[in-house]
């Protein structure tokens, strides 16, 4: 094999989208950006004050004016940008319960001003997965819901508020991560639906982004055996090329999930899956929230490279894959869009209107004008949720009700003896217990069944996917754990606000 000149190793590098560590851009990513390297993918780490952020993007860009930089900010729970102190925006199924298309264009076309004001051009939302199975581990809160319609008219929606603003969108997760019950961040995830199946659910929301004009998909590290039974989705030229190329018509920006996931580099490491995708149809792979150094790149870049030496990546696909990227830098470049009004506060009208509140007796338990005694149940978040992000409905409560008390458990720590003792503390307060999927967790389930047994006046919050709403003697559901959704609840506790029964 003879050795690659410069033209191709620059050339590889037009299709990788790295992270990086630190506030301000390392050397090595400086280089590689004035050589042609394609962008860079932000993270939490990255993030600071929306002053520091336009100044890094201003640093890249002054390299490669040309560059993607994309982010991962979908609001609500998935949020970059606000990880400090939580989303200003509630997330895609609190959007899907208010069910108002307006509004969700409303929200993404804010959010795309926001980040085109801070140099931000590609955002790796909305998730358009059809959230069909309730004890999906990864996708949850992030699908606008489980009925394929719904979805797609929100998807839609999210699009043309999010592009209206100059800022790219990228539908995921391609063919659909709805319907699991593995995170492909750990393993691969099996899909057993047929072509029917897939074809009227899974698949709908993507065939209206499509029609819709959005700029990017990103693919879903999913073994599908109803197209291919031996490759994840993301490696798969069946999926890729024959599916979202072929039969749907797109013929936008494929985008991997981040290809340092389990499920992909698990098998394959990061450089052989990344040259697997680029050769079953993706353009951009993007890598970095886990291997977020020089050495990582490089080592995807040589082995695409290797690819293309041995002959099993034909360079004329490292080419298209190239121009690809090209043209969305371009698209940006070209439709930016300066702010016209000032922001609102959209997101916290937004988190009120999918507010559902449950009253189980005819005692008047709201409004607390006492400060209760707040019990969170914190579950293990998946990683594409940053574990900083705070949450809850005991910080937006002391706000409203000074001297309110607030206790978070783990599941290793909710033992029987540590809820006596919260118990014990409450015996003269309101109690409030705040829970988020507590059908997915059986801690989160025992620890609600042992605070209710002993106070049955218990005003239950629940942050997550709703399940049952006869817990407590008032049940408040939320749709969404970002901060202005636990802002919403504590103004119904404290009676700010009604809620919808």
């Amino acid at each position: 094999m003879t050795r690659p000149g410069d033209g191709l190793l620059r050339l590889a590098d037009t299709v990788l989208l790295p992270g990086f560590e630190g506030r301000t851009p390392p050397d090595w990513l400086r280089r590689r950006l004035a050589e042609g390297l394609a962008g860079v993918a932000l993270f939490s780490r990255n993030i600071g004050t929306p002053g520091q952020v336009a100044e890094l993007t201003a640093a890249l860009r002054a390299e490669n004016p040309g560059l993607l930089v994309g982010i991962d900010e979908e609001s609500g729970e998935v949020t970059r940008l606000e990880v400090a102190h939580g989303s200003t925006r509630p997330g895609s199924f609190a959007l899907g319960v208010v069910d108002d298309t307006s509004l969700t264009e409303e929200i993404a076309r804010e959010l795309g001003h926001d980040l085109a004001e801070i140099g931000v051009n590609f955002d790796f939302a909305p998730s358009v997965d059809v959230n069909s199975n309730p004890d999906n581990p990864v996708i949850g809160l992030r699908s606008f819901g489980a009925d394929p319609a719904l979805v797609a008219r929100h998807a839609r929606a999210f699009i043309r508020g999010m592009q209206s603003a100059g800022v790219a969108a990228c539908a995921k997760h391609f063919p659909g991560h709805g319907d699991t019950a593995v995170d492909s961040h750990h393993a691969l995830p099996l899909v057993t639906a047929g072509l029917d199946e897939l074809s009227e659910i899974a698949l709908l929301p993507f065939r209206e982004a499509i029609e819709e004009g959005v700029r990017s998909i990103m693919t879903a590290h999913l073994l599908v055996p109803a197209y291919d039974g031996d490759r994840a989705a993301t490696l798969s030229p069946r999926v890729l090329t024959g599916l979202l190329r072929d039969e749907l018509g797109y013929d936008g920006l494929i985008i991997t999930d981040g290809i340092e996931m389990q499920a992909v580099a698990g098998p394959h490491g990061l450089g052989r899956a990344s040259a697997l995708a680029i050769a079953a149809g993706a353009d951009l792979v993007c890598v970095g929230g886990e291997h977020a150094d020089e050495a990582s790149a490089s080592g995807i870049r040589d082995a695409i490279v290797s690819a293309v030496m041995e002959g099993w990546l034909p360079e004329e696909r490292l080419v298209e894959a190239a121009r690809r990227v090209r043209e969305l830098a371009a698209w940006t470049s070209a439709n930016a869009r300066a702010r016209t009004a000032p922001a609102s506060e959209v997101g916290l009208v937004a988190a009120r209107r999918a507010v559902r509140v449950t009253r189980r007796t005819g005692e008047a338990v709201l409004p607390l004008t006492a400060p209760p005694q707040v019990v969170e149940l914190a579950p293990l978040m998946n990683l594409a949720i940053d574990k900083h992000t705070p949450w809850g409905i005991g910080e937006p409560l002391s706000k409203l009700l000074p001297g309110t008390s607030v206790t978070r458990f783990t599941a290793s720590e909710a033992t029987g003896a540590a809820i006596e003792s919260v118990l014990a503390a409450a015996a003269d307060r309101p109690l409030v217990v705040a829970a988020r999927d507590a059908h997915r967790h059986a801690w989160q389930t025992d620890a609600l069944n042992h605070l209710l047994s002993a106070r049955p006046d218990t005003i239950v919050v629940e942050m997550g996917l709703p399940g049952r709403s006869d817990l407590g003697a008032v049940h408040i559901a939320t749709h969404g754990a970002a901060r202005v959704c636990g802002q919403a609840a504590a103004e119904i506790i404290v009676g700010i606000g009604e809620g919808s029964a």
